[in-house]
């Protein structure tokens, strides 16, 4: 596989979302539990989040935790919380020393107070981060991010702070929980599945979609270069044709 010296460094996609798939079926395939394939995802967080940065990525979302994931064994979902706050724990350091800023998205307060009290204190001290921004999509869905802006947006309306003429797509966007990111120009999915499963329903619209059969625990470094080699060689004409494009 090439490495990233055959990337053009001036189409890097300045948002690249991450649906991280297959752990289950890789702890399954070594006859492990499936909390095993979690743990053993961290190393495919770490080089992608280094890969990134490298490359000059300004947002990385990875839909850590979905709304749905709450229904599955409640000794899964206890052991995932117990690594996400190890992880965070572990990992704000790194962050720190390469100036990247935490965030996360979805809807926080149902999250554990552990979960809550450590995603807090690490987006406080990498807040001044300036060479990326790396999102956690933690019990987030997109139909829970279309439904808690709608009901804001009619709050507002309802309290007059908000014309129902006034409604377009940008101001849509700016009740999302993704306000002031770029839409994803690049979502890449392991373990070869072609869905998007509820993930940023409104800002994946022109997005590039990448699937790969790998599980995302082998997924490393070089297999986010060729994603990003794959989006390079496509032409994003949003509806317009390639003869437009080529005119403009």
């Amino acid at each position: 596989m090439t490495g990233k010296a055959e990337l053009d460094t001036q189409n890097i996609p300045s948002h690249v979302a991450v649906i991280m798939d297959g752990n289950g079926r890789w702890a399954k395939q070594r006859g492990g539990l499936r909390v095993f394939g979690h743990q053993s995802a961290i190393t495919a967080v770490r080089e992608t989040v280094e890969a990134a940065a490298e490359l000059g990525v300004r947002y990385l979302t990875l839909y850590a935790f979905s709304t749905e994931n709450w229904n599955r064994p409640a000794l899964e979902v206890m052991a995932l919380m117990q690594l996400l706050v190890h992880t965070i724990r572990k990992e704000t350091g790194t962050l720190l020393k390469n100036s990247i800023r935490l965030e996360a998205i979805g809807n926080l307060a149902s999250l554990p107070a552990s979960c809550q009290r450590e995603l807090n204190e690490a987006k406080e001290l990498t807040k001044d981060g300036t060479r990326m921004t790396l999102v956690l999509a933690l019990s987030y869905s997109g139909r829970w991010d279309l439904t808690q802006a709608s009901q804001r947006m009619a709050a507002d309306v309802a309290s007059g702070r908000l014309l129902p003429s006034a409604i377009n797509e940008t101001i849509m966007a700016s009740y999302l929980v993704t306000a002031g990111m770029p839409d994803p120009e690049l979502l890449i999915r392991t373990s070869g599945e072609q869905r998007i499963s509820n993930f940023l329903l409104w800002q994946l619209a022109y997005t590039e979609l990448y699937i790969t059969d790998l599980l995302w625990p082998d997924f490393r470094r070089e297999h986010f270069q060729e994603a990003l080699r794959a989006y390079q060689r496509r032409e994003r004409r949003f509806g317009k044709t390639s003869e437009q494009l080529a005119v403009s």
